[in-house]
């Protein structure tokens, strides 16, 4: 009874140490792109977090892959606005750089045809009803995600 309690305090000693040393490890991390890594769903958002990795940190710049040639021009587009959000995270990046990059582990992607099937602008699977601003028929699921239809999204956006 006594060695199986010794036995149980030891297990639960070199976890805690496993765990504690996992932390530390972790902890270090900070400012550097093992860190980056960790926050990089919060500071660059969902989607572009599963197309673009960052890759490197060195002297203030931020190297980031992208993995296909859209990303990288979303990358460029947004640059000013993710070197914010990174220097509100604390890491200082005074610039980014965008290299086409393709991982080992790419995530698989839907296809355009399941894509858009689950398309908000589909009204044989989302229904119609009128948009509460212009009271034109619309698709469901616009309203449903703009609260209006797209014509009314669009003048809200000023897209020509």
């Amino acid at each position: 009874m006594i060695l199986e309690d010794f036995k149980h305090k030891t297990k639960a000693k070199r976890e805690q140490s496993v765990y504690k040393c996992l932390e530390e490890i972790k902890s270090s991390w900070k400012g550097n792109v093992g860190g980056l890594i960790q926050d990089w769903v919060k500071i660059a958002g969902e989607q572009l977090a599963l197309n673009c990795t960052p890759i490197n940190i060195q002297n203030k710049v931020l190297t980031i892959g992208a993995s296909h040639p859209g990303w990288r021009q979303a990358l460029q587009y947004n640059r000013l606005e993710l070197i914010e959000s990174l220097k509100s995270y604390g890491y200082q990046i005074k610039e980014i750089r965008i290299r086409q990059y393709y991982p080992n582990d790419i995530v698989p992607r839907e296809s355009e045809k399941e894509i858009w099937e689950k398309h908000p602008s589909r009204m044989h699977k989302n229904g119609i009803t009128n948009c509460p601003f212009c009271k034109v028929p619309s698709p469901k699921g616009e309203v449903k995600l703009w609260g209006k239809c797209s014509f009314c999204r669009r003048k809200e956006l000023r897209i020509n």
